[in-house]
């Protein structure tokens, strides 16, 4: 606004040296009203026009009549625009000058989404210039970021040449900046500037005067980026140009609006509209009437002090005609100028309304009330008040966070002020009416991204537990985050109540629609655009990332806390258990329903979106839906009715769900991350957030909520009745008798269905960038923990320095990572997301196991559902601080999260092997906590369905997932443990469980065995491939050496597993046919040869040398010892055998090899092996040390036996008959149908394990017969 002078509390300074009642003749020349009280008389409504207008003492003569309009525009017209010649009255014209993109310039697709100049790149790589240039002087122009990808925003000459490879800043006298990849560009890259995101704005400004080129983000200079740029001519100037790669969107303003964050000694290319001017002064004088009602409404001595002021007017009697003859003037002056209404609307105006309303609580309601009453009496106001709508939406996308402004920072100004505004029906019709309804509504939606630099302003101090910072830090660190939550939290309160003004609103439309039609119609179009958004490119058009996350934050809030407006909750609540409109639809308990017809319907914004049992056309043709009626079915079912009744938890029972407990215990003091929440007493530089788990308990255990929400935070301390939720005015209400009624309303369950898809399009991506910060927050601490005890150590100064710039960058590293992570903590994860995510886990868990009954609608089920319920799953599973202790967590309602995905972890249904995938691997995650597993030793359909399960699903797809969970289930069991098989940290129940299912199906445990086998087998050999890959490099990789550790993990594991099959089940292998011995003893051979024979021990080390571990922790010995277990539990299974059964001889299956040597070596080695570290050295690991020594001891001297006897009966010919040609081991003994190809039964069992064809001719083998070899001798 223009410059009023000094001001105190909203006054002019003569008016206040009035009211302080001392020096009232002071200031006689500035302060006119001064010397206009000195002769106060009877003439106050003149002196106070004169005050309002801004004009000098007794301009305006003593009116002889009351004020109206036409006295009103009589001043304007014959002393305002008198005394301020500055202000021209503008003719009649269209504004001209309009700068917009020159079509012929533009190469590749650039398509404008929005007018004036929002603009899209459909083609790999597009460019274009203005159709404007400058040669002379200082110009700027603006660019809005929509999207954040690559593009190359400045300046080009038109010789500057454009192609689908080249644009602005790849040729010369054409200059760029790119802040995706932090450059600039001119033919050739230089790191310039700082990254950027959505919503920034980029000023590009060209100096011809000192001939630079310089680049602003909002506001704050980078720095010259070309300086010496050529001198040009006119018409031959620098045009501004834009370079967009595809799918990549941003707003381009040349001075058709105003800036955003104008640079001061800079000019638009496009100059403003002439009536500017006069509509700032004329809204100025506006604000001016409005702060005499303040001052009207103020303390009490302040008022006691305007009595003395005689008869000075009363704001009332000019509240009428003043603002009618101003805006009659600014309307009359916006007609003369056609086309300038859009920036008045996006400067003087909404600074104007901005001023009225307030930026900070408490809100003046009442002013804007007036100011709206005053324009709404004109009709020109509408494309005004439009134009604001789009302001609004704009100034919400770029709103800045600023520390010092929170808990009222970011967008908080601008929603609020659109709520106040929306509140009226004439005026949320008029923006439902707009054509760009939905995209300003999603703009209200938006907040701006955050990069590091901006993170480093919000979060200037930074701590960790265990950091060399200052210890303040800590508390520092505690205060800014919190302030940061408060206004986030404000942010979001002001979005739901925007939502929920949509969500009441009735649109003027036959047939009549019931209330949350509209916001409906926007919910779908939103996600039906926004299809494709998880993909790695995204198509173009998607919705920016944060009107998603917004979206799915406004609708768990109403699902999970209450819609607090009962008037809606009347239309949209479900078909479920009815406690009340205050208790939120996840948590109400009781009955519960779905309708079918969400999945089997196939509505527009679900194309393509696939289901658990493939795509909707697949279902429709081979899996249709048997009638329409099944459609319309409503699902229901009992809340728990899928949990075990010893382990069920409910909203009525009387143990609660954790979404619905009080847990006191500080559960910050597990955080392995510093951001920690205040105490209820603990003082920041704002109040914490309190936290609201106590209400919740509550509202599941009477039945509805309690009014007294701490967690939902309020527009401000003052009563709600001026500053809480404000209901719409001229509330319509239609009854649901009304036959003529739009179906199309919005209902709960859609919302939760709505809410899912959103949650997998927008939260998702949010949480995995999350975890990979905290991933390289644990890293780089523990690199900057290594690097500090190694600089203590050190004495060597060019050894110093090197640490010294190490440690530098470490440092930066982690703490750029503490503040991405809280800041999405903060942002993302408060305490009342967690219990209503906690909850939607609950409900959709419980949905998913009951349709899984019914496989005609189970197979139509989004994939995104089970996708959606398992992130959130682990989400809270790893918050941190821990969302409740983990000993609850799935006790206390997720068991049925355990029994669906042991379910179907291989459940054919699922056509998408990555979801089977995706639940197995949360089995394997889940095991590895002692807490979680005994969750699965608790739960009936785990210790029922999950071991037969694990053996059959190992494959090549699945193999590593079920050996880590089957190595977690026998871990401490194996050889090198201190207790067999009754470690505290095994599970004695499954290892049970798992033998009893190999021994029960001998079919599905042989496939399993072959499959290990050759699965760890294959696992040497890469291990074996990389090792000798790093032999040959001079300087390994780290690629190299992190493959190596992999793989030998992998094949320890492996070796594990196997170790554990020969303990629980030796029959299978000491017993009956040999085949199992002998692929078993082949494989550890095959083993020592690798890991002792053709390594070099030193390499060995190097290669499995991991930051942060020992080599005690991490050597050969992880291998070999279950190596050495395989053996022992042969030996131990070889006494146990039962008296009659074919007993296969171990020592002779050894000793039968051909390469006697290495196996006595390796065996030998295993004995001289240097265990510490390795095993755990008491009574039992020397007995178990003692066997192998002795069966050592017969291999040597059962394989000097059979040397003997070689040499005394001779070398057999190759070709003797009767002998195997795989094997030249054993005599034939079956011949294969059809072909009649012959050899040992034991290498043809072995073969066709993994294939059906015969070893010579590749025929199928049909069947094997068995013959004796004394009574018939088989010619190949």
């Amino acid at each position: 606004m223009a410059d009023d002078g000094l001001r105190l509390g909203g006054l002019s300074s003569g008016l206040a040296v009035v009211l302080n009642g001392d020096n009232k003749r002071e200031g006689s020349g500035k302060s006119r009203l001064v010397s206009y009280c000195e002769g106060f008389g009877d003439q106050s409504v003149e002196r106070t026009l004169e005050h309002i207008f801004n004009l000098p003492y007794k301009t305006v003569k003593q009116l002889t009549r009351p004020v109206d309009i036409s006295t009103v525009r009589s001043i304007i017209k014959n002393e305002f625009f008198k005394h301020h010649p500055e202000l021209k009255t503008v003719a009649t014209k269209i504004r001209d000058g309009v700068v917009g993109l020159e079509e012929s310039s533009i190469s590749g697709e650039i398509r404008i989404v929005k007018q004036p100049l929002l603009v899209e790149s459909h083609a790999l790589f597009s460019s274009a210039r203005a159709n404007s240039c400058v040669w002379k002087g200082k110009w700027m122009y603006e660019v809005t970021l929509e999207t954040c990808g690559i593009q190359q925003l400045g300046w080009a000459t038109l010789f500057c040449p454009f192609t689908d490879h080249k644009g602005v800043g790849d040729a010369d006298d054409s200059y760029a900046y790119d802040g995706k990849r932090v450059s600039k560009w001119n033919k050739e890259p230089e790191p310039y500037g700082q990254s950027w995101v959505v919503g920034d704005v980029i000023g590009c400004c060209i100096d011809l005067d000192y001939d630079e080129i310089l680049f602003y983000r909002n506001g704050v200079s980078l720095g010259v980026a070309f300086g010496g740029i050529r001198k040009m001519v006119p018409g031959l100037g620098y045009y501004p140009a834009i370079s967009l790669s595809q799918g990549e969107r941003c707003e381009l303003n040349f001075g058709g609006l105003p800036f955003k964050y104008p640079i001061k000694g800079f000019l638009p290319i496009q100059s403003s509209p002439s009536s500017k001017p006069i509509a700032t002064s004329l809204f100025d004088c506006f604000l001016r009437l409005l702060q005499m009602q303040r001052l009207e409404r103020a303390e009490t001595d302040t008022v006691e002090k305007l009595s003395r002021l005689k008869r000075f007017a009363s704001f009332e009697e000019l509240s009428q005609p003043v603002p009618q003859g101003i805006c009659e003037e600014i309307f009359s002056a916006l007609n003369a100028e056609i086309g300038s209404a859009e920036y008045i609307a996006h400067g003087p105006f909404l600074s104007f309304m901005m001023d009225v309303f307030r930026i900070h609580p408490p809100h003046d309601y009442l002013n804007l009330d007036r100011v709206l009453d005053s324009l709404l009496q004109f009709e020109e106001s509408k494309l005004l008040l439009k134009h604001v709508f789009e302001a609004l939406s704009s100034g919400c996308k770029t709103g800045l966070l600023v520390l010092t402004d929170c808990p009222y920072s970011g967008s908080y100004s601008h929603l609020a002020l659109a709520c106040h505004i929306l509140r009226r029906e004439e005026l949320m019709t008029l923006w439902w009416k707009s054509s760009d309804f939905e995209f300003l509504f999603e703009g209200l939606l938006s907040r701006k991204s955050q990069n590091k630099q901006d993170l480093q302003c919000l979060i200037p101090s930074v701590w960790w537990p265990g950091s060399c910072e200052d210890i303040s830090n800590e508390n520092s660190m505690v205060m800014t985050t919190t302030a940061l939550s408060e206004a986030v939290n404000k942010i979001e309160e002001k979005q739901r109540d925007l939502c929920r003004l949509v969500m009441q609103f009735i649109p003027p439309v036959e047939p009549p629609q019931l209330p949350g039609s509209v916001f409906r119609t926007f919910l779908q179009n939103t996600l039906l655009k926004n299809r494709g958004a998880d993909r790695n490119m995204p198509p173009p058009g998607v919705s920016n990332n944060s009107v998603l996350v917004s979206l799915f934050t406004v609708i768990l809030h109403f699902l999970s806390e209450g819609f607090a407006a009962g008037d809606i909750y009347g239309w949209i609540k479900g078909s479920g258990t009815d406690s009340g409109a205050h208790v939120g639809f996840l948590h109400r308990g009781g009955q519960q329903s779905f309708p079918a017809g969400l999945f089997l319907k196939n509505d527009p914004h679900r194309i393509d979106i696939s289901r658990l049992g493939g795509s909707y056309s697949h279902l429709s043709k081979f899996n249709p839906v048997i009638n329409s009626e099944k459609e319309e079915e409503i699902i229901r079912w009992e809340e728990g009715c899928m949990d075990d009744e010893e382990s069920r938890v409910t909203h009525f029972s009387r143990q609660k769900p954790c979404c619905c407990s009080s847990y006191d215990a500080d559960l910050s003091s597990c955080s392995k991350y510093p951001v920690r929440r205040l105490g209820k007493g603990s003082h920041g530089s704002c109040s914490s957030i309190s936290d609201r788990s106590s209400h919740v308990t509550a509202e599941c255990s009477t039945g509805n909520l309690n009014d007294e929400i701490a967690d939902k935070p309020s527009t401000s301390d003052h009563s709600d009745s001026e500053f809480a939720f404000r209901p719409r005015q001229h509330f319509r209400i239609l009854q649901r008798e009304n036959n003529t009624l739009s179906s199309a309303t919005l209902k709960e369950e859609e919302l939760l269905d709505a809410m899912l898809l959103l949650y997998h399009l927008g939260l998702a991506p949010n949480f995995k960038q999350a975890s990979s910060f905290m991933s390289r927050q644990s890293q780089s601490i523990s690199f900057l923990e290594e690097t500090d005890r190694q600089f203590r150590e050190s004495i060597y100064g060019d050894q110093v320095k090197r640490l010294k710039e190490a440690r530098s960058v470490y440092r930066e590293e982690a703490m750029d990572c503490v503040r991405h992570t809280a800041w999405y903590r903060l942002s993302l994860f408060s305490r009342w997301k967690q219990r209503g995510i906690y909850a939607a886990c609950m409900w959709i868990v419980q949905l998913l196991l009951v349709l899984s009954k019914e496989d005609s609608i189970f197979s139509y089920i989004p994939e995104y559902y089970l996708e959606t319920v398992v992130d959130c799953f682990h989400v809270l599973r790893k918050s941190d601080p821990p969302f409740v202790p983990a000993t609850k967590f799935i006790k206390r309602g997720l068991t049925s999260f355990v029994t669906f995905v042991v379910t179907h972890f291989n459940d054919p249904r699922i056509s998408s092997a990555e979801l089977r995938d995706l639940l197995l691997q949360s089995i394997s995650v889940l095991v590895q906590d002692k807490e979680f597993l005994s969750a699965f030793e608790c739960n009936e359909a785990a210790k029922q369905k999950m071991p037969r399960a694990l053996l059959s699903t190992f494959d090549n797809r699945s193999w590593i997932p079920v050996t880590n969970i089957l190595l977690r289930l026998c871990k401490g069991s194996g050889f090198g443990f201190s207790r067999r098989g009754e470690s505290s940290s095994s599970s004695v129940l499954f290892q049970k469980l798992l033998r009893e299912a190999c021994i029960s199906d001998d079919e599905l445990f042989s496939a399993f065995l072959n499959r290990l086998f050759n699965t760890l087998s294959w696992a040497m050999t890469e291990f074996s491939v990389s090792i000798r890959e790093m032999q040959e490099t001079y300087k390994p990789m780290d690629f190299q050496q992190r493959k190596c550790n992999v793989i030998f993990d992998l094949s320890c594991n492996l070796a594990r597993v196997l170790e554990f099959c020969t303990r629980e089940i030796p029959r299978a292998f000491v017993s009956g046919m040999d085949t199992n011995l002998r692929r078993l003893a082949e494989l550890i051979v095959f083993i020592l040869t690798h890991l002792i024979g053709s390594i070099d021990p030193e390499l060995l080390d190097l290669s499995l040398r991991r930051p942060g571990q020992s080599s005690e922790k991490v050597n050969s010995g992880m291998l070999l010892a279950p190596l050495a277990g395989i053996i022992m539990n042969l030996l131990d299974g070889s006494r146990e055998t039962v008296e009659g059964d074919n007993h296969n001889d171990i020592v002779a299956i050894f000793a039968s090899m051909d390469c006697a040597d290495t196996i006595l070596f390796g065996f030998q080695y295993l004995l001289e092996y240097n265990w510490v570290g390795s095993t755990i050295g008491d009574d039992y690991f020397i007995n178990q040390l003692t066997k192998l020594e002795e069966f050592s001891s017969l291999l040597i001297h059962r394989t000097e036996l059979h040397a003997i006897e070689k040499r005394m009966r001779g070398v057999e010919s190759e070709s003797e008959d009767g002998v195997c040609c795989i094997c030249y081991a054993n005599k034939v003994d079956a011949r294969f149908t059809p072909c009649s190809h012959v050899s040992c039964y034991s290498c043809i069992s072995r073969h066709l394990l993994n294939c059906q064809r015969c070893f010579f001719c590749n025929t199928t083998v049909v069947e094997v017969v068995r013959e004796d070899a004394k009574d018939a001798s088989f010619a190949k």
